[in-house]
């Protein structure tokens, strides 16, 4: 998340309320998680285990509770709770904002769209040409839509990021900023849930085509072409390279790559990053072929054991 304008880190620090180490003018453009910051962002840490990642990472701005010693060219931001500081910039620049309708006044619908009855359609939402979006879609703040995308019933765009914090009162919630971005040319079924970035933007690439009840993960970035079947659950954080098939009821943990053209068959839970180009089944996700010979050994174990007595 880029924020309206270039802010020096005094004001950021004052409006947070923590001490900050650094030049008074050190400037701070925006915020991000730790996958996709780049310099000028903030990342916030909480745990000396990620420390070192939070300090050498591409941020040159890092919320942490603890003061350390900082890398030449970056500065510290010192809080006793980053997480909860951290959402403080989010509500600060990117506040919830309720819509007077159920088209906004503020979204911009290219020609030739068509919408249908009892679909919302947030705030600073982009539609682009020739678009059909069938009735009872929620499209939240911020999302953009490409040229030539249908979204059937049901589908809900931008829902806040599953992220949460465990404090002995509960849980608390890390809020989201970022935004739902669908490319040209993309089909999405019924009763699909594509939820924002945390920060960042969730997006699914050129030509692909998801079918019904699909849940993708926040900041996950599905590439060009892809074709992912009903009740496939994608979790966040995840890169999906162009022209990769899920099959129904397949799933990913979250913060994985899978390589270009790599087929998940149904089924198949994926626990780790796989190579692009060859199909996987099982769960954990395989390669096919050598799932399967596996799966027939282990259905002649009671032969084997009943020749060996």
């Amino acid at each position: 998340m880029k924020f309206p304008k270039v802010y020096p880190l005094k004001e950021i620090a004052a409006l947070i309320e923590c001490s900050y180490v650094g030049s008074d003018d050190f400037p701070v453009h925006g915020m991000n998680e730790i996958h996709v910051v780049e310099p000028g962002d903030i990342v916030f840490v909480d745990h000396p285990k990620y420390y070192d990642k939070a300090l050498q990472s591409a941020a040159t701005i890092v919320l942490i509770n603890k003061e350390v010693e900082c890398p030449e060219g970056k500065a510290l931001l010192v809080s006793d709770d980053p997480f909860r500081d951290f959402n403080k910039l989010t509500k600060h620049f990117k506040p919830f904002q309720s819509s007077a309708s159920s088209i906004s006044s503020s979204a911009e619908i290219g020609e030739g769209t068509v919408i249908q009855p009892n679909t919302f359609v947030g705030n600073n939402v982009k539609i682009g040409k020739n678009c059909l979006i069938h009735s009872n879609v929620s499209i939240y703040d911020n999302t953009i839509i490409g040229d030539n995308v249908i979204i059937h019933s049901g589908t809900v765009l931008g829902a806040d990021a599953f992220y949460y914090k465990k404090r002995p009162e509960g849980f608390d919630q890390l809020l989201s900023g970022g935004r739902v971005i669908i490319e040209d040319n993309v089909g999405i079924g019924a009763l699909c849930t594509i939820d924002k970035g945390v920060t960042g933007d969730t997006t699914i690439g050129y030509g692909t085509k998801i079918d019904n009840q699909v849940q993708i993960g926040h900041d996950t970035i599905i590439g060009k072409k892809c074709l992912i079947a009903a009740q496939t659950g994608i979790a966040g954080c995840v890169v999906i390279e162009d022209e990769v098939t899920f099959w129904g009821q397949s799933g990913t943990t979250s913060g994985i790559t899978i390589g270009s053209k790599a087929v998940i068959q149904a089924q198949s839970g994926v626990g780790k990053s796989l190579e692009g180009g060859k199909v996987y089944f099982g769960s954990p996700a395989e390669e096919a072929r050598s799932k399967m010979k596996q799966m027939a050994f282990i259905k002649r174990i009671p032969e084997i054991l009943e020749k060996l007595k």
